[in-house]
């Protein structure tokens, strides 16, 4: 079982520290724990909201950036249109998958996948299979 925010809360820094987390991630751990103890986050509004509304809700989080709020999303909530904008293997496979000669970055890179919504979860999990074929 997942230990409850209010036990992690609980847990000394040097507890968690021994369970091979840094120190960098044992603190993340406890910000996400007060936020969800404190209601700053639910697992209700989490599965309930809009895309933007999740990011908006995770992105005050020590240690969670956009691009772990698209890994959520995709992952942790399986939203099928997400486009991870802040991930290099996503660019790096757009590159291969197109034939570019340099990885695409910004709003070139959002345009380009324009044409695979609603599913550009999908079009990004290709995108990391392109990388690993162009390696062998």
């Amino acid at each position: 079982k997942f230990p409850r925010p209010a036990a992690l809360l609980a847990t000394p820094v040097p507890v968690l520290r021994s369970a091979g987390l840094s120190n960098a991630k044992a603190m993340a751990l406890l910000d996400l724990s007060a936020h969800f103890a404190d209601r700053r986050l639910t697992t209700k509004a989490l599965l309930t909201s809009d895309d933007a509304e999740v990011s908006k809700r995770l992105l005050p989080v020590r240690g969670i950036g956009p691009w772990s709020v698209d890994m959520f999303l995709m992952f942790g909530l399986c939203r099928p249109d997400v486009w991870p904008v802040g991930d290099l293997g996503v660019r790096l496979g757009l590159r291969t998958f197109l034939g570019l000669r340099k990885p695409p970055e910004g709003d070139r890179l959002t345009a380009l996948a324009a044409r695979w919504r609603p599913y550009r979860s999908l079009a990004a999990w290709y995108m990391w299979r392109a990388i690993e074929d162009a390696r062998g």
